[in-house]
């Protein structure tokens, strides 16, 4: 996974925007951000799960919200890489909490 900085607003605004590359059966760790996060894929197929939902398929042009606060991960598929913008703000100074690793278990199922 690559995350390339596009853009952070100075104070007082808090925005954020990176664009994220996943190679084939690679993604994040379970993270939450404090105020959501929109992400807008570009290219390949991915994943998503929020804790506790179904994994749901991503692709080029899908907009996705990922709820305040709400643990969830996103990745490529393991057959395909893919790519994203993500755009959020940062609370305090600090846009996403992170915790452990998707397991293949969550990650395959």
């Amino acid at each position: 996974m690559q995350i390339s900085t596009l853009f952070n607003a100075p104070a007082p605004a808090r925005v954020g925007v990176a664009v994220v590359e996943f190679s084939k059966g690679a993604r994040t760790n379970w993270h939450s951000h404090p105020l959501g996060q929109v992400l807008l894929v570009t290219e390949g197929q991915g994943w998503t799960q929020c804790e506790g939902g179904e994994k749901t398929v991503i692709n080029p042009g899908d907009l996705i919200w990922c709820n305040c606060g709400k643990r969830h991960w996103h990745g490529a598929t393991a057959e395909s890489a893919m790519k994203h913008v993500a755009v959020q703000e940062a609370l305090d100074g600090k846009p996403v909490d992170w915790f452990e690793a998707v397991s293949d278990e969550d990650y395959l199922a």
